[in-house]
């Protein structure tokens, strides 16, 4: 265990009054990091939403922006489709076809840039692809999951009058275990786009079942033999929306199995610290601030550090704010030293 040296900084400025340990367990959640509107403010004073809402984007410019590469796309390859070589069908359709291949990385071959030019379109479009189609199936993904829950919630709350402790210990369950539904519901996308791309290829491009599932395989995880693809009219509009999807939902399900994986490790690695016995040596290194004692705060954070979830940089950055918002030099926190360190809090805001 790391000693003093490492835990150098104080915690709080005074030790806790008597029955801080009690408050502590009953001590509300923190806020929400949007800044509420104050009393003298209304909420068009609050910062207004954007797309770009907590820093990621929307599902809605997500969206978006996967409608216009397909349309930029397909208008590029359009044009550039007397460059092209291979099996053809439709103009337009096989524009389009090749925008998603390019897209989903799987690269049939049964289309290929024949020009220099060609070749070049195809390099810059490959790229922009793989970022827009992959973000915006894993925000889908997600929405379709949250949708799952709210219905769940539902239901378990029509019961709450009769079940009242059970519901609750249900929705805790659900709520620890929200990536494995997320991995459950990759896993049900994964067998549909499975059995219905072999399918399609059975009926429409008239494969053996052998040959279909081979090709669907080689398809979702972006193998793209060449040797099977669709090469009807019919195949390649299922193709399109196929494609697009099946590929992505593999790499969720993965990634999802992946992130289960971790999450259960560091479970194992929760219950290891909370199970294990505390030795002087913890207390030792609980002791932020020399006293000998260690105060319930002192504590958490302790088996914070020890679980990774917090560091002693952060908890450095986390006290210096305090000195600075501390303007009576107390040791505590007051609405009087809030308005005295933090006078021009709402010019943030407008």
């Amino acid at each position: 265990m790391a000693g003093n040296s490492a835990l150098d900084q104080p915690l709080l400025h005074q030790q806790p009054p008597e029955g801080a340990a009690r408050r502590f367990r009953r001590c509300r959640t923190a806020p929400s990091s949007e800044p509420p509107p104050t009393d003298n403010s209304s909420a068009a004073d609050a910062p207004p939403k954007t797309l770009f809402s907590g820093g990621r984007p929307s599902f809605r410019l997500v969206g978006l922006l996967l409608a216009a590469y397909l349309l930029l796309g397909s208008i590029a390859f359009y044009l550039a489709m007397d460059h092209m070589s291979g099996t053809r069908t439709s103009r337009a359709l096989d524009a389009l076809y090749f925008c998603v291949v390019t897209m989903t990385t799987v690269g049939y071959g049964d289309l290929v840039p024949a020009s220099d030019a060609a070749k070049l379109l195809a390099c810059a479009f490959v790229f922009a692809g793989v970022a827009v189609v992959g973000t915006f199936l894993s925000k889908a993904a997600d929405y379709l999951v949250e949708k799952q829950e709210a219905l769940l919630f539902r239901a378990l709350h029509a019961h709450k009058q009769h079940q009242g402790h059970e519901t609750r210990m249900m929705v805790r369950a659900m709520e620890m275990n929200k990536v494995r539904y997320k991995l459950y519901t990759a896993g049900l996308l994964l067998v549909v786009t499975l059995v219905s791309g072999t399918v399609v290829l059975w009926k429409v491009e008239g494969m053996r079942v052998v040959d279909a599932f081979y090709c669907v395989c080689a398809t979702v995880t972006t193998l793209g033999y060449g040797d099977r693809s669709f090469s009807s009219e019919g195949g390649r509009a299922f193709a399109v929306a196929w494609i697009t999807v099946s590929t992505v939902v593999v790499a969720l399900f993965f990634l999802y199995a992946a992130e289960l994986y971790t999450e259960r490790r560091q479970r194992e690695l929760a219950r290891w610290v909370l199970r294990r016995r505390t030795t002087n040596m913890d207390l030792e290194a609980a002791d932020l601030d020399g006293d000998r004692r260690v105060g319930a705060a002192d504590f958490v954070l302790y088996k914070l550090k020890e679980l990774g979830k917090i560091s002693q940089e952060e908890i450095s950055e986390f006290l210096d704010e305090f000195d600075k918002l501390d303007a009576d030099h107390s040791g505590t926190l007051s609405p009087a030293d809030l308005a005295a360190a933090q006078p021009t809090e709402r010019s943030l805001y407008i």
